[in-house]
């Protein structure tokens, strides 16, 4: 199910490390909606024409240097009419500390203001990302996600089905886990899907007849990654004797999520097969397939030569 929420600004500001200058300011009621952020120097000369007051605000060395040329009253009177916009925050970069009145007025808009000492350049850059990240079309998918040779594989399938135990395999193969049961998925771009574990249930793996246990104190941090792009799908299903599968790939199967097309393999599951030898596989052959060399065209290709040529198979 996708949603869309804000990112609450207490995390953006305990992630980047903000100094509070307005601390009676509850920064869990204040919330950002739109990744860009905004520097205000045509608004603090009076300009606010299509101005978004719903971005972050960045006080940098340019704002800065204007105001500084104001009379008092001018300034004051500058500040007022620009925080009574209600944007979420007001950041002032390079170390730089409002004065008196701009957190007088702060308090009286109900508007925070933070303080990083980083470069306003290097710092908008930084938010910019995490706000992307955050403020991604998200969904969750049953299913497991493992990193197997820098391949993102999500695993799908009915429940019982062996995602957790196939996930478990890998890891002891030494590859990584990222998130068992419920994958939370973010489009952070028109050709990318992340994916992560929902804080309660990171690191943990539910098998059946043993029940939960922590992959990360069993096996070490090396076998747990926090967030992983998504490369290929694997959907899991019961082995019918009756129904066609794939068997040379010449067609690729996508599978949709949040808009972006996946590469989709469906594995069927019968006694005897290995399904992390088979995972592996399917992860080193997505890989040689994105620089450049498949095998089922290569196998297409020999086989139109071998009739051309009026060949034989096993001809040498």
């Amino acid at each position: 199910m996708e949603s869309k929420k804000g990112a609450k600004l207490s995390k953006i500001a305990e992630k980047l490390g903000l100094k509070n200058w307005t601390p009676d300011i509850n920064l869990e009621e204040h919330e950002v909606y739109i990744a860009d952020v905004n520097r205000p120097a045509l608004q603090l000369n009076g300009f606010y024409d299509y101005f978004e007051h719903g971005r972050i605000q960045l006080i940098g060395m340019v704002e800065k240097a204007y105001l500084d040329k104001k009379s008092d009253e001018e300034r004051k009177k500058s500040i007022d009419r620009f925080l009574s916009h209600k944007m979420p925050c007001v950041i002032y970069c390079r170390d730089f500390q409002p004065k008196d009145y701009v957190i007088e007025l702060a308090y009286k808009h109900n508007v925070p203001i933070l303080g990083t000492d980083t470069s306003t350049s290097a710092f908008m850059a930084e938010l910019i990302h995490m706000l992307s990240y955050e403020l991604a079309p998200t969904t969750t998918i049953h299913g497991v996600l493992v990193d197997v040779y820098g391949e993102g594989l999500l695993i799908t399938g009915e429940s019982g089905i062996g995602k957790s135990e196939a996930a478990l395999e890998l890891v002891r193969r030494g590859h990584r886990l990222v998130a068992d049961d419920v994958v939370e998925i973010r489009r952070t771009s028109k050709h990318t899907l992340m994916g992560t574990s929902p804080a309660i249930t990171k690191y943990l793996i539910e098998l059946r007849g043993i029940g939960i246990i922590d992959v990360k104190s069993l096996y070490g941090v090396e076998c747990v990654k926090e967030n992983q792009k998504i490369d290929l799908v694997i959907k899991l299903a019961d082995w019918k004797g009756d129904a066609e599968y794939d068997r040379l790939g010449l067609e690729e199967e996508t599978m949709d999520i949040l808009g972006n097309s996946v590469t989709c393999h469906s594995l069927p599951i019968r006694p005897g097969r290995n399904l992390a030898v088979i995972c592996e596989t399917a992860a080193v052959n997505h890989r040689q397939k994105k620089m450049g060399y498949n095998a089922a065209q290569e196998l297409y290709r020999r086989v139109q030569e071998n009739i051309k040529t009026g060949g034989h198979y096993g001809d040498e």
